[in-house]
């Protein structure tokens, strides 16, 4: 692995000094290991490895080439990650929300174009009152994910909207078993927007550190709550008692 790192090392380095740019096709692969030094069968075990983690793309017939370099597209390997976490690590995810989505609010205040405001009014018009609580969690991540776009960080929304898929479990069992979850989102969001559209940073970071630590304190209460019902002995706190519904018994789809 120590050759096959090496060889991930230059192809690296030609693209961080501009030798290989975004939609470059590399050299031919005897070409490229006599320049690199490296052995045919070592830059084959590299291109496989950049190419999972899609900065390279191979073109079967037409030859290997360097990708677009997007954050969108290098962030889809952290999502693959992600999905892959245990339920102890899901308010670790929330945590990291709470840091960032506040700053892309700010952000979006400043930097969102009137027509995505617009869009993002719609959304929440289109829900109505009484929005159930499949058609909630849609427009909730479509919320969050026009929110972080609108920051105009295109880096900073990739890594925002890797992170949904690890809460987004967590989201649907607040709004089944938490009576004014529903009501809640609604009047956060509406609130964040107001922010934005009024163009007043500080509000909007305010109200997205609120609506995320709304549901991150939710979830540490019936994280602690699944914790006692796993205890052997001993007394057990008051509760609204729904919120047990959250169990370990699928860890992986929080």
């Amino acid at each position: 692995m120590r050759v096959t790192d090496e060889a991930i090392d230059r192809i690296k380095q030609m693209i961080v000094t501009g030798e290989l740019r975004p939609g470059d096709r590399l050299p031919r692969e005897p070409d490229l290991a006599a320049r690199l030094g490296l052995s045919r069968n070592s830059l084959r075990e590299a291109v496989k490895a950049l190419a999972l983690i899609r900065v390279l793309e191979v073109r079967q017939g037409d030859g290997t080439f360097v990708t677009s370099l997007d954050p969108a597209l290098l962030m889809e390997t952290m999502g693959f990650v992600l999905d892959l976490h245990q339920d102890a690590s899901v308010l670790e995810f929330f945590e990291v929300r709470r840091i960032l989505e506040p700053a892309a609010a700010a952000r979006a205040a400043l930097r969102m174009a009137d027509a995505d405001i617009a869009t993002l009014r719609q959304l929440l018009d289109d829900l109505g009152p009484e929005p159930s609580v499949e058609d909630l969690l849609a427009s909730d991540v479509e919320f969050h994910r026009l929110l972080a776009v609108g920051s105009g960080n295109r880096a900073l929304a990739s890594i925002i909207d890797s992170l949904r898929q690890p809460t987004y479990r967590a989201r649907i069992w607040r709004g089944l078993t938490q009576n004014d979850a529903v009501a809640r989102t609604l009047a956060e969001h509406r609130a964040i927007l107001d922010a934005i559209e009024g163009r007043e940073p500080e509000v909007a970071r305010s109200w997205a550190t609120v609506h995320i630590a709304g549901v991150e304190r939710w979830i540490q209460e019936a994280v602690n709550l699944d914790r006692e019902d796993e205890a052997p002995e001993g007394p057990r706190k008051a509760s609204g008692g729904s919120v047990r519904l959250l169990r370990r018994s699928t860890p992986a789809e929080y």
